[in-house]
């Protein structure tokens, strides 16, 4: 093989090595900081990893909003009509978050089953609901229940409710 030939070959693998240790490196860093969504009946069924930074949500469960007395601590249900998932949150919660509303945890879950979250995000208004929530609610059926609810509030708001 000619000089010349020889060094472009070591030129082309030497490239080819460092785009390869390049995409080893940022997939890495990718698989390290993902986040994903788990319905309440997936972590019921013990599909959601413990202690692994994970999304959860779905729909508040009503009469399940228990706050301390002494301090931001808040526990609550989450369901998506095929199972419950209790959450722990320490902190201060949305505005829009409420019994019967949209939303999406995200924290670790411990061996109890309980999710410990470090953001609860609440859905914007009326209309939106996260795509993952609305996937589990259409999954388990639970989100005619939820659009029929949300009428019911805005017809009640409309004829002058609050």
């Amino acid at each position: 093989m000619n000089p010349v030939r020889k060094k472009r070959l070591y030129a082309l693998m030497a490239l080819l090595a460092g785009v390869g240790i390049a995409v080893a490196l940022a997939l890495s860093a990718l698989q390290q900081n993902i986040n994903l969504f788990y319905s309440p009946a997936q972590i019921a069924a013990g599909e959601a990893p413990q202690d692994t930074r994970i999304r959860a949500g779905g729909l508040v469960a009503e009469g399940s909003v228990k706050r301390a007395s002494d301090s931001l601590d808040t526990d609550f249900v989450v369901t998506d009509g095929a199972a419950n998932v209790t959450i722990r949150y320490s902190g201060i919660l949305p505005d829009l978050f409420r019994e019967g509303q949209g939303i999406v945890a995200m924290g670790k879950l411990n061996a109890q089953g309980v999710l410990i979250a470090d953001e609860v995000l609440a859905k914007h208004d009326e209309n939106y609901m996260p795509p993952e929530v609305m996937q589990a609610l259409e999954q388990s059926g639970m989100k005619q229940q939820h659009d029929a609810a949300t009428a019911g509030k805005q017809a009640y708001q409309q004829e002058g409710g609050q």
